[in-house]
C-alpha cells in the first residue's frame, strides 16, 4: 500500500484520514517519520505555508504529503487574522485573539467572517491545491466550550449557535477543513 505522509504531529486529526482513507493509502503524521522539525510557516497565504509544509517533507523524507493551514477572515478587519490566526495577539494565546478580535470589532456591524482551510498535496512530484470556507458571524461574546481556537466567537451560517456549542462530530461535517478534506479524499480515490 503506497504511503501518504499528513505534516502534522495532530493524533486525531491523523486517525480521521487513517480511516477516510483505509485500504488506500498507509497514513503517516510527521512524528511517525522522525519528523520533529517544526517546520516554519514564512508564507503570507494559507496555500503557501501549506505548500511549504507538504514540499519540506517531500524533499527530506522522500515520500507523498499532504499539509494544511487555516485561519479566521473577519471582513471588516481587513480579512484580518488570516494567516496569523493561531498568533494574532502576539502569542499563541486563543482567549487573547479572540479578545483581540472583539476589540476591533467593537461598534463595527459588520461581523461577517469566514474560517479557511488549504491543503497542499504534494503526489508524484506535483503540488495539488484544495480549499474549504465557511462563512458566518462574529458574535458579540464567547459562547459554548467545546472546539478551539476562535469556535466561541465564530457562528456559521445557517446555525443559531457558535462553533464551540456544537457537538465535534457536527462541526467535523461542516468545517472548513471537512469541506477541503473531502475534495482532497475525492481526488485521491480518482487517481
Amino acid at each position: 500500500m503506497k504511503k501518504l505522509v499528513f505534516a502534522t504531529n495532530n493524533q486525531h486529526k491523523t486517525e480521521e484520514i487513517r480511516l477516510a482513507l483505509s485500504g488506500q493509502y498507509e497514513v503517516l503524521n510527521l512524528q511517525d517519520i522522525g519528523c520533529d522539525v517544526d517546520i516554519p510557516e514564512t508564507a503570507d497565504t494559507f496555500e503557501g505555508n501549506a505548500s511549504i509544509k507538504s514540499k519540506y517533507v517531500v524533499e527530506n523524507f522522500k515520500l507523498d504529503c499532504f499539509a494544511d493551514d487555516s485561519g479566521l477572515e473577519v471582513e471588516a478587519l481587513n480579512n484580518e487574522p488570516g494567516v496569523y490566526s493561531a498568533r494574532y495577539s502576539g502569542g499563541r494565546d486563543s482567549l487573547e485573539n479572540i479578545q483581540l478580535v472583539l476589540r476591533k470589532l467593537e461598534g463595527k456591524l459588520n461581523r461577517k467572517a469566514r474560517f479557511k482551510t488549504v491543503i497542499s498535496l504534494m503526489l508524484n512530484g506535483e503540488n495539488h491545491i484544495f480549499e474549504g470556507v465557511i462563512n458566518g458571524v462574529i458574535r458579540t461574546a464567547l459562547s459554548g466550550s467545546k472546539g478551539f481556537g476562535y469556535d466561541p466567537i465564530f457562528q456559521p451560517e445557517g446555525y443559531d449557535v457558535t462553533f464551540a456549542e456544537m457537538d465535534m462530530a457536527e462541526k467535523n461535517k461542516i468545517s472548513h477543513r471537512a469541506i477541503a478534506l473531502r475534495k482532497m479524499i475525492e481526488f485521491l480515490s480518482k487517481s
